[in-house]
């Protein structure tokens, strides 16, 4: 790195030391070099020639520069990210005397609230479901679970019929990075899948719970499908996924007074403040009410 002021030089030899070190992906690399070069085409917009005249002053000018343009925050902090990335590599081999990026914030993100489907939406789907003549009955299996244990859809499509434990009325599901949690199965659920393991010849512990019709384990995009199918004809909700169902779940359940430490478990969530989103959307959904109904609103 002998010409400390050329930053095609620079930014090449950044993204090949992240790529030897770290190993990640082209698509990353091709990202990381867009992200630069919109930085580089600033500077020169500035009449900045030379890193070492980079300043922190420069680089929150550049963040007013990506607000202005109506970037959201989440893409304003990963640029950002990707600076800091260059400047420490840029600190560490002497090219400039110091990492001026270290002490610039992220820009703080606003959590979107998670779309739900009331209750009433969901027993219209299991109505649904049993009005229809050609249904199998491992559609509303699908569902009970989806909801009646707020499973994410990777859990869902893994389950085996071992996993089920009828005497204690629960279910082990292995979540995110292989953690296994046990999750409590409600009445409503268990009298489901005693109706769907009746309709099947071989109840083996290692075979898959949920069999498609063709008799192959379900997989994500054959729950996705399902879903948004029932979905689109009872709600409006934007996003019509699996994980729909899930939120309302969790939602639910902080409706109806459940602690917020045990629906942390139910979900398998690591950190409590990734629950709390959920105390945000009763929040927004008491508001609402009260709105709607309050005379003094």
């Amino acid at each position: 790195m002998t010409n400390k002021n050329n930053f095609t030089e620079t930014i090449n030899n950044f993204l090949l030391e992240l790529n030897n070190i770290k190993m990640v992906s082209e698509h990353t690399i091709i990202a990381y070099r867009k992200d630069l070069e919109q930085f580089v085409e600033f500077l020169q917009g500035k009449e900045i020639d030379s890193l070492q005249s980079i300043s922190e002053r420069t680089v929150k000018h550049y963040i007013v520069k990506l607000n202005d343009a109506k970037l959201n925050r989440s893409s304003i902090g990963r640029k950002l990210s990707v600076l800091r990335g260059y400047f420490n590599f840029l600190s560490k081999h002497k090219i400039i005397s110091k990492d001026i990026s270290a002490t610039i914030k992220n820009p703080k993100i606003k959590r979107k609230l998670p779309e739900i489907i009331t209750l009433d939406s969901f027993l219209k789907i299991l109505k649904l479901l049993d009005e229809e003549s050609e249904n199998n009955k491992n559609h509303k299996v699908i569902f009970e679970l989806l909801y009646g244990c707020a499973l994410r859809v990777s859990e869902l499509c893994n389950l085996n019929i071992g996993d089920i434990d009828l005497d204690r009325k629960s279910i082990r599901v292995v979540g995110k990075g292989s953690k296994t949690r046990v999750v409590p199965l409600g009445n409503k659920s268990q009298e489901i899948l005693i109706e769907y393991l009746d309709t099947r010849s071989s109840v083996h512990k290692s075979e898959p719970l949920i069999l498609t019709t063709t008799n192959k384990r379900i997989y994500p995009k054959y729950v996705s499908r399902l879903v948004k199918k029932y979905l689109s004809k009872v709600s409006d909700v934007s996003k019509k996924s699996p994980h729909v169902l899930r939120h309302a779940a969790a939602t639910h359940m902080l409706d109806n007074g459940a602690d917020l430490l045990a629906v942390k478990e139910i979900l398998g969530h690591e950190n409590l403040s990734t629950t709390q989103i959920y105390t945000q959307v009763s929040i927004e959904r008491l508001k609402n009410a009260y709105k709607k109904a309050h005379p003094k609103s």
